[in-house]
């Protein structure tokens, strides 16, 4: 524990870019928020993934609306903190024409501006090193990546702040609404709890008496040694938006690449349910490595250093559950993003802080609604 427990306005449970997103939107409101996780900052889902903030894999709708309003925060918070933010942009490429029409029509539909439709030649100026015979491809300028752990810590140091790791939140007091927080170092007075959990958020809203149906689903990177920039923006298959947005407990897989500022190259994507089973699996890291050779051949000769594991938070829906509990006063939940945690975490923290606040969230935050699922 970092510090002695003491009374808040808000308790957080997780401290990962969610929780902390939150805390730090409710403390530039004027509210004292004590954040609780049995781990570290950053020590789940946040610290295992790559850090993106796409428009591109998101197809028009709520969530499309979601990732775009978070994405002019994380500008803002960029300009505000320190930590690795690169503006480079996503670029998504088809190897048939008939998958190239389907991206054209996919972007044409998302409404996001500056999105371009490049054909072959385009595509060897935006990545010399792809592969040759792909049918086109569409450029996102907005796409994004963060070192989300970074951002987590550094959303978390705001004075109105308090951070308490190796702390495990037991459960709620209180009659007709929330009058404090339990924890196994004892207990937190506040008005307000949000269930900040990622993966573990259906755990943390059983011990509140309530029900979120988030589930985990198991995905593995590759991390490169360090290299030029021979891989300059995120590059993925059309397939990943397919597999992002599929309810097959099997596994998938479909390439992304993508350089980073520090050198190394990051290698995705996989996602089975397999619940929380963190065993590693070769043969989905051989296939992961296959299918990057096959998008940028010149990878084959290149050294992978590391693979890590981690468990997206997935929903029924694919969509995140943010707001208050249907039958809970004084619970909310912000969980369920999946593998667009990062990306929707600034417009999560701000939709959370306006609502506890009684501003208006600046989005229709309806198809996020807890209680849908009942």
């Amino acid at each position: 524990m970092t510090a002695p427990l003491k009374g808040a306005d808000v308790v957080v449970v997780g401290a990962g870019i969610i929780g902390a997103a939150i805390a730090y939107e409710c403390a530039i409101a004027g509210l004292s928020v004590a954040v609780l996780d049995r781990g570290p900052v950053a020590g789940g889902t946040t610290g295992a993934g790559e850090g993106n903030l796409l428009v591109s894999d998101k197809p028009p709708g709520p969530e499309l609306d979601l990732a775009m309003m978070s994405l002019r925060r994380w500008r803002e918070w960029s300009e505000e903190h320190e930590f690795e933010y690169e503006p480079k942009g996503g670029l998504v490429v088809a190897s048939t024409p008939e998958g190239l029409k389907a991206l054209d029509g996919l972007a044409a539909e998302q409404r996001t501006s500056g999105v371009e439709s490049l054909g072959v030649a385009e595509l060897a100026e935006y990545e010399p090193h792809l592969a040759p015979g792909l049918a086109g491809g569409v450029f996102y300028p907005q796409d994004a990546q963060v070192m989300p752990a970074l951002a987590a810590a550094a959303l978390l140091r705001h004075p109105r702040v308090t951070v308490h790791t190796g702390v495990t939140f037991t459960g709620l007091e209180g009659g007709e609404r929330v009058t404090a927080a339990r924890t196994d170092a004892g207990r937190v007075p506040c008005a307000t709890v949000v269930n900040a959990a990622g993966t573990w958020a259906a755990e943390v809203a059983a011990r509140c008496g309530s029900d979120v149906p988030v589930m985990p689903r198991r995905g593995f990177i590759l991390v490169t040694e360090p290299l030029p920039r021979i891989v300059r923006h995120k590059v993925y298959a059309a397939d990943y938006v397919a597999d992002v947005g599929s309810d097959d407990a099997g596994l998938k897989t479909s390439p992304v690449v993508e350089g980073t500022a520090a050198g190394p190259v990051l290698i995705g994507a996989s996602r089975e349910r397999v619940g929380f089973d963190g065993r590693f699996s070769v043969p989905v890291l051989r296939r992961l490595a296959a299918q990057a050779i096959a998008l940028f051949p010149v990878l084959a000769e290149v050294t992978v250093m590391r693979a890590y594991r981690g468990f997206r938070p997935y929903t029924p829906d694919h969509l995140p559950v943010i707001g208050p509990d249907a039958a809970v006063e004084g619970l909310w939940h912000a969980c369920g993003h999946e593998g667009a945690g990062v990306g929707l975490a600034a417009a999560t923290g701000l939709a959370v802080a306006r609502g506890l606040t009684g501003a208006d969230p600046g989005l229709d935050m309806s198809p996020f609604r807890p209680g849908r699922f009942a």
